[in-house]
């Protein structure tokens, strides 16, 4: 009986996240994607029961590995709103700018209104953002750094602020990925409209 292992879990995940990059949903197999782990298809479908299962653990994975890092700088008190949200963003906007990250978007999205995969990234991904971004500013609504309101909505709010100068234009193609300098500048503003709006009365 062969085991499990999660090191063989991510070298598919890390595979399956480059053949789905270069082929798209439709084009991309499981076929494929196990000839380039150097394993069977059965051996895949062991550790992931259909190919959408498998794009789904692929979004899941590749947010925990470089978003959680954004999300990790959200911790009320610890630092003031401004330089947290800073922080946080920057992070947050470099790595949704990649083309890995946009392409992966794209590719979700042509896939929506055909299967439950739009969904399924969205509880994973965006959803899932938005309530961890909610709680700390929750927090902060009550510790009196931020006016009280709706914190999911405040959530809503500034996620699109920070993709705002850059999120269309990456999708169609029309920008490459921005700068370091760019993308610190681009949050810092996101961050002061918010905090106009947000900061205490």
């Amino acid at each position: 009986m062969r085991v499990k292992t999660e090191a063989k879990r991510e070298a598919i995940l890390e595979v399956a996240s480059q053949v789905f990059q270069e082929l798209g949903y439709e084009r991309a197999s499981m076929d494929e994607i196990a000839a380039r782990v150097g394993g069977s298809k059965v051996t895949l479908y062991g550790y992931f029961s259909s190919k959408q299962q498998l794009v789904l653990e692929v979004v899941k994975y590749m947010g925990e590995r470089h978003l959680d890092p954004a999300f990790d700088e959200l911790v009320p008190g610890r630092d003031d709103v401004v330089s947290v949200l800073r922080r946080f963003g920057e992070k947050f906007l470099a790595f949704i700018s990649t083309p890995e990250a946009v392409g992966g978007y794209r590719m979700v999205v042509a896939q929506a209104g055909q299967s439950d995969i739009g969904r399924g990234f969205f509880e994973l991904g965006p959803k899932r953002g938005q309530g961890l971004l909610a709680a700390y500013l929750q927090a902060e609504m009550e510790s009196g750094r931020l006016r009280q309101t709706d914190a999911s909505v405040a959530a809503m709010h500034l996620m699109a602020l920070i993709g705002a100068e850059s999120h269309q234009p990456l999708l169609m193609g029309a920008m490459p990925p921005p700068t370091r300098q760019r993308v610190k500048q681009m949050v810092e503003r996101a961050v002061a409209v918010f905090m106009a709006a947000y900061a205490p009365r």
